[in-house]
């Protein structure tokens, strides 16, 4: 976890989820390293949530405050933050499950027109669109602002565990360009008129 506590108008917040629950591995390390490089860069104040050392609980109706976990600390987290980047090793095909459970916790206007990130790893390259394509569906229903293009990462992309040139390269693009994107969020005078169908829903009833 990296934290600044000036934070310049011209910065944002970012808050990346890990959605592994496995033991510190590959993709932790690659991205506690483009956080923290992107704060030495820029001052940029950044959080990481490892959902392998946060109790998330199933999402069954009760509200986050009733839950006596780290569910209701996590949103408001997210809630507060200009980036969102949420990154998951690739399982059967998708995104995890636990970060689909985290997902299915948030209230929507958790994401509504914020600026996020997905970032997947893989084996190999065969399964690059898996979890991205799911993830931009998800987001698709909060009205998340995605950023166009994500980072899919390997494990030729490391050796012996550290992130080789080319996956910090990307990292390093991604966070820089997602943050000049909430700037560009950040500078509108008014929410984006197309609002995610629920949302226009919920104001109807």
């Amino acid at each position: 976890m990296t934290d600044t506590t000036a934070q310049p108008n011209d910065t944002v917040s970012i808050v990346a989820v890990l959605g592994s629950v496995t033991p510190p591995g590959r993709l932790r390390h690659a991205l506690e390293q483009a956080l923290e490089r992107l704060t030495e860069r820029t001052g940029t104040q950044t959080h990481l949530i490892d959902l392998a050392e946060t109790r998330i609980a199933f999402a069954d109706g009760r509200s986050p405050g009733e839950l006596g976990d780290d569910t209701a600390a996590v949103i408001e987290l997210l809630a507060a933050a200009d980036v969102v980047l949420f990154a998951t090793p690739v399982y059967r095909g998708s995104l995890t499950g636990a970060l689909k459970n985290l997902l299915d916790q948030l209230p929507v206007e958790t994401l509504e027109g914020k600026a996020t990130a997905i970032v997947a790893m893989g084996q190999t390259q065969h399964h690059f669109l898996g979890a991205e394509r799911h993830l931009r569906d998800v987001l698709a229903f909060f009205g998340a602002v995605l950023a166009p293009v994500a980072s899919y990462l390997t494990a030729e992309d490391f050796a012996d565990g550290v992130p080789g040139r080319r996956a910090s390269e990307e990292l390093d693009e991604l966070l820089s360009d997602t943050a000049e994107l909430a700037l560009v969020l950040r500078g509108r005078s008014s929410p984006p008129a197309l609002r995610p169908l629920v949302a226009r829903r919920r104001q109807r009833v």
